[in-house]
């Protein structure tokens, strides 16, 4: 299992980038590979940004590139199922569209399970990253919204998490299940599914309404959508279901 956090340029998934990505890949065996990186957004990092994780400029400006390392880090997370604390909404997403920027296959994805930590921490306990450390640990967690940082107080949260409540399975299959909100076609959620398992639009004018049904009565919504300010892992399922109907 890999667990992984990411400091990045902002919350915008479909825009923002990345500055640094710490990963944990946990062996059946315990054994733990530890790699954190900076990463050159190739864009400005805006001071509200900087005043979470402090990361500048100046200290990303010799650092390589997503599209340098993504082939590597693809290699590395390859056959992995994955965790992280808020990371079914945020940090996975954009994971996937920086993989998709460099032209990396995303289906390692697809193939894969997701723990949210922060997903199983809210249904018991209703906290934030810092508290559940204390609560489950006993410890402070020092240099907060550090990736690093981050990235090992989820994994020791989890651990701690199955440790205390009974009824958590360690299993990969039980905690994906338990820690999402519901299961969607892309990784924003904007693509989800009916009780028949179709894909469903999950906003909008169309919420509710089946994808296919609605690019069959107004056909015009699928350029809407292609044009709009979208993730392009969204778009790219939405493109799959648009082919499905020729």
């Amino acid at each position: 299992m890999v667990f992984f956090d990411l400091e990045t340029t902002g919350t915008n998934i479909a825009t923002d980038r990345i500055v640094e990505i710490s990963v944990v890949k946990v062996m059946p065996d315990g054994e733990k590979i530890i790699k954190t990186r900076r990463i050159n957004p190739e864009m400005p990092i805006p001071a509200e940004a900087t005043a979470v994780h402090h990361i500048t400029d100046e200290d990303v400006k010799d650092c390589p590139t997503f599209r340098q390392v993504a082939k590597s880090l693809r290699e590395f997370m390859v056959g992995c199922d994955f965790c992280g604390f808020n990371s079914n909404r945020f940090d996975l997403p954009l994971l996937a569209e920086e993989f998709m920027r460099a032209g990396a296959d995303v289906d390692l994805f697809r193939k894969a399970k997701y723990v949210d930590v922060q997903n199983i921490f809210h249904k018991k306990e209703e906290r934030t990253l810092v508290a559940a450390y204390r609560f489950y640990c006993g410890k402070e967690l020092e240099a907060a919204h550090s990736a690093d940082a981050d990235t090992m107080a989820t994994y020791e949260v989890l651990c701690s998490q199955l440790d205390r409540y009974a009824d958590l399975e360690n299993n990969v299959d039980f905690l994906s299940e338990f820690s999402s909100r519901g299961k969607t076609a892309d990784f924003a959620g904007r693509i989800g599914y009916d009780e028949n398992g179709l894909e469903i639009i999950t906003f909008g004018k169309h919420k509710g309404k089946s994808v296919e049904e609605v690019f069959r009565k107004e056909p015009s919504y699928y350029d809407w959508l292609m044009n709009g300010d979208f993730p392009a892992y969204t778009k790219k399922i939405f493109t799959e279901i648009k082919l499905r109907l020729r």
